[in-house]
């Protein structure tokens, strides 16, 4: 790609995200950005106006986990870049790439108090992989060339970049650079691949522990090859949803987190060997699932594993998953581990609970039917967002996803408010196929406003309330744990009027035969449409009732 000179440090920038590949740019203007603004108005990346600078956040980090491509985010200096901070964080949390450019005042008034005037590296350096300030606007190129290979490299996360007014408005001389091959990793040392087979083929009884990597396309596609030869009974985190496909659905035993009180939980009690793929310590603590400590874990990751008590590898298999997989795969002599009665009976549970929300009916609205009439509603190729919650925990739970980042979580900080913005990123990134988003009443409120923003867009984005007038998932652990609740209720908000106002077609679910027919008419708008559905938790105790008091954490 050739550029012509840049005429100052803000087009030079623009230029250097249009090397790296960026089509958009999500973000609300200011006046330390304008100059940027200004050169976007006529070529570089689309910039998407958000509402909110953390919605934005959260779109552009949608839009690295889907493509797994860096998303971007532009912001003015002080609020606007401090408004940001939750989702520059949720993205390194949940590993996910992500890149911020943040305005800052001139140079010159750097060293003292301006308005306006944060110190910004210092702000985001804890909670990015790399926060920098562009001090000379010739070296603009190298460090967007930098950032964005640092945010996408494994742990993928955020990077912030600093961009005073004055930089932005400097001549300059330099280019762009271009966006480099990511260098590809290599396979385990086969001796090590040796240990962790023998490990695995003398196991009395080994299963499978599915993390946030494995959802990559090489590293699920590798997953998948090796559980079609080797009928390992197949376990995921939150963030591992959809790396078992439907024709592999019957080695899998559900999903852990938050908890530990399901079968999955169950099964990783009895196995003496766990092959952990992808596995990250912030998705679900050791310490839940690895309760004795005594089994034997093998780890498969691009990263050497963080040590704990709990997680301490007998075999690491550090490199490229699929090719570490792979190799494993040639190695091992199993028997047919799905035929084992403790899978059958913990499969039978998570099965038998999965069916009863047919059964489910009336109003508010059971969790169960609700997820078993949208899966029957929807194709595989549908994203599915989930917002934090009590209905973040019966979704992650019972609704089941085939396809790796179709059904979207945060893990590393459960961060409200994610839903309805990374349907907007997601929709960008899948153009023309349809996203559900889901949330509470209480986590849509926090982002409510980005509503317009995929009205604006006219995106074909379905996003479901699920409404109880509190937060439902905190009043459950006051009751737990104090026997009362205070401070979490809230009021009675008409959703259907509110999503009318922004210009979405909305709709409102009465009792639980009005969902399927209520869905295929919210999936067959062809802008945003909203869905507000009363909700029944009764049974949300059930959620957050640990095995044993030793397991609450």
């Amino acid at each position: 790609m050739e550029f012509k000179s840049a005429r100052n440090g803000a087009e030079l920038l623009v230029q250097s995200l249009e090397a790296q590949g960026v089509e958009y740019i999500f973000g609300v203007p200011g006046g330390a950005v304008l100059p940027i603004l200004d050169v976007l108005a006529d070529h570089g990346p689309k910039f998407i106006v958000c509402r909110h600078e953390t919605g934005a956040a959260f779109m552009a980090q949608a839009w690295g986990r889907v493509t797994g491509k860096p998303g971007v985010v532009l912001t003015t200096s002080g609020p606007g870049l401090i408004n940001s901070v939750c989702g520059v964080s949720t993205a390194t949390e949940d590993r996910d790439p992500l890149v911020i450019i943040t305005g800052q005042v001139p140079r010159a008034l750097r060293f003292k108090q301006s308005h306006m005037n944060v110190d910004t590296v210092n702000l985001f350096a804890p909670i990015t992989k790399w926060s920098i300030e562009a001090e000379e606007p010739d070296s603009i190129p190298e460090i967007v060339a930098n950032a964005f290979r640092i945010a996408a490299r494994s742990r993928p996360g955020s990077v912030h970049i600093s961009m005073p007014v004055d930089v932005s408005t400097s001549p300059v001389t330099a280019k762009p650079i271009p966006a480099g091959e990511s260098p590809r990793l290599g396979a385990a040392a086969a001796e090590a691949l040796d240990r962790a087979a023998t490990l695995l083929n003398g196991a009395r009884f080994p299963v499978m522990l599915l993390g946030v990597s494995a959802g990559g396309p090489a590293a699920a596609d590798a997953v998948r090859r090796l559980i079609r030869k080797h009928p390992l009974p197949v376990i995921g985190t939150f963030e591992a949803a959809g790396v078992v496909s439907r024709d592999l659905v019957d080695r899998f035993v559900g999903r852990v987190g938050y908890v530990r009180n399901q079968p999955g939980d169950l099964v990783l009690q009895k196995a003496d060997v766990i092959l952990t793929v992808g596995y990250d310590r912030i998705e679900y603590d050791p310490t839940a699932w690895n309760v004795s400590g005594t089994a034997q874990i093998i780890h498969v990751d691009e990263n050497h594993a963080g040590l704990d008590r709990a997680y301490r590898p007998a075999v690491e298999l550090p490199g490229d998953i699929a090719r570490n997989l792979d190799g494993l795969s040639e190695r091992l002599r199993l028997s047919a581990a799905g035929e084992w009665a403790e899978v059958a009976a913990a499969r039978k549970v998570l099965l038998d609970e999965q069916a009863k929300g047919a059964t489910l009916s009336g109003s508010p609205v059971h969790p169960l039917r609700f997820i078993h009439d949208l899966r029957q509603t929807i194709g595989d190729d549908v994203t599915v967002t989930c917002d934090t919650g009590a209905h973040e925990i019966w979704m992650a739970r019972y609704f089941f996803s085939y396809e790796p980042h179709r059904l979207l979580f945060s893990m590393g900080h459960q961060t409200m408010g994610v839903a309805l913005p990374w349907a907007i990123g997601t929709a960008l990134a899948r153009p023309g196929q349809k996203v559900v988003s889901v949330s509470g009443d209480g986590s849509f409120l926090m982002t409510c406003m980005e509503l317009e923003t995929a009205v604006r867009l006219k995106l074909p984005i379905v996003h479901v309330i699920w409404k109880d007038g509190g937060y439902n998932l905190i009043q459950t652990l006051q009751r737990r744990d104090y026997g009362r609740i205070f401070g979490a209720t809230f009021g009675d908000p008409d959703f259907v009027k509110l999503g009318e106002a922004f210009g979405a077609t909305s709709f409102r679910i009465g009792a639980a035969d009005q969902i399927v027919p209520t869905l295929k008419k919210a999936l067959a708008c062809e802008g945003p449409a909203l869905i507000e559905m009363p909700i029944d938790y009764r049974d949300n105790a059930q959620l957050v009732a640990a095995m044993d008091v030793s397991a609450q954490h």
